[in-house]
């Protein structure tokens, strides 16, 4: 094995803002341990997005960030920027994140002699080109990498029924920082006045992206059911996407007036909505490990939520949360009912949320974990590693 510290070029591309993946890479990346592997986060920037702010996030936090700008998604000319950084930083390991960056990620360690793992944290599309073509290639040549990160058990059966070696193929949950989502019960009146809550409102709420795999239709009709029983309830999502004018046009459809749901947009400051809720409510048909769930529960709210992808890994039914079947909006409304009807039983499933991710799912343990893939991928294929290529 190398002497340390191991290089590592984390490897991704993104449209906009991003999501869970750049929250966990750069969170992940800061919390390294600098003294034993130096990693840098390589971007591939399309210079036509004009939304794109993770460099602004990136300078807020201790990580070494570049840039490679395409003009289009099939730019030739990022291949020998990416073989310059490699070598000019002397990369070890290098982690792809999507299904670009991970058809780069082997094409460059077969070039260069380096070594290539990924991180599989989901296939979550709004196309059909992607779902149809991209996804199951992705799935497809996660088996050539030396290992692969699947954030839940439902990824990892995936990737190892497309061929990948089970022994090459971990789980490891996604992470919350607890010490920046925890709950101050001192801010929960000044929350609900920033929302427009009343004492009585009973205020549920969830976050994400107003897209078809969060399926905010089906958590529309439950809470239209749930407000035609308690009228002091008020439904706020943040998030914002293609289905935003869509959803909006359904809560009309519905009865529903702007009062009742509250479409807020993208927000900066979800902790604060979190201590405005009385109930947290994931609706999704897709998740990888949803990080809006994980945040809820470090932030201690009730939370109600499909079992899809590693939600259930994360949130156990009756333990941490109330768990539905996805696609179920009768179990969705009742379950809904009995976080209301039972505050303090309710409660007890957040204080253990809580307790949960200060210990096993906390961002420092997930982090640890990886350092863990990078030593071991790089014990294992050091000594027989070959040269580097200077073609």
């Amino acid at each position: 094995m190398k002497s340390q510290p191991l290089r590592v070029l984390e490897l991704r591309t993104v449209r906009g803002t991003g999501g869970g993946p750049d929250k966990t890479i750069l969170l992940g990346t800061a919390r390294t341990d600098a003294a034993k592997y130096q990693v840098t986060i390589c971007y591939v920037r399309d210079a036509r997005d004009k939304v794109f702010n993770i460099d602004e996030r990136a300078r807020t936090l201790p990580v070494s960030y570049v840039e490679v700008i395409e003009r289009h998604s099939f730019d030739w000319r990022i291949w020998p920027a990416l073989r310059r950084i490699v070598r000019e930083r002397e990369i070890d390991i290098i982690h792809g994140h999507d299904y670009k960056t991970n058809l780069l990620a082997l094409l460059l360690a077969r070039a260069e002699g380096i070594i290539a793992v990924s991180t599989a944290h989901g296939w979550v599309g709004k196309g059909q080109r992607e779902l149809r073509y991209y996804f199951p290639f992705d799935r497809w040549q996660q088996r050539f990498f030396a290992h692969v990160v699947a954030v839940s058990g439902d990824i990892r059966d995936a990737i190892v029924a497309r061929g990948a070696d089970p022994a090459r193929v971990s789980v490891v949950l996604n992470g919350v920082e607890p010490d920046r989502f925890k709950r101050d019960p001192g801010l929960e009146e000044q929350a609900r006045r920033t929302f427009g809550l009343s004492t009585n409102s009973v205020a549920i709420g969830s976050v994400g992206r107003l897209e078809p795999e969060k399926n905010f239709a089906m958590l529309l009709r439950a809470f239209a059911r749930i407000r035609a029983e308690h009228p002091a309830a008020v439904l706020l999502v943040a998030g914002d996407g293609s289905l935003r004018t869509a959803l909006q046009q359904q809560t009309h459809a519905l009865g529903l007036s702007a009062g009742d749901v509250r479409w807020l947009g993208l927000i900066d400051n979800v902790p604060l909505l979190h201590h405005a809720l009385n109930l947290y409510v994931q609706s999704s048909d897709e998740e990888g490990t949803a990080n809006a769930v994980l945040e809820a529960m470090a932030l201690e709210t009730p939370i109600v939520a499909t079992d899809v992808g590693g939600t259930a890994e994360v949130a156990r039914h009756r333990q941490e949360a109330l768990l539905v079947r996805r696609g179920d909006e009768g179990g969705l409304v009742q379950a809904m009912r009995e976080v209301i009807a039972q505050p303090a039983e309710a409660r007890g499933r957040a204080r253990a949320a809580r307790a949960r991710v200060e210990t096993e799912l906390s961002f420092e343990s997930r982090t640890r974990r990886i350092e863990a893939v990078y030593d071991a991928v790089a014990a294992g294929t050091a000594a027989g590693r070959p040269a580097r290529s200077h073609a």
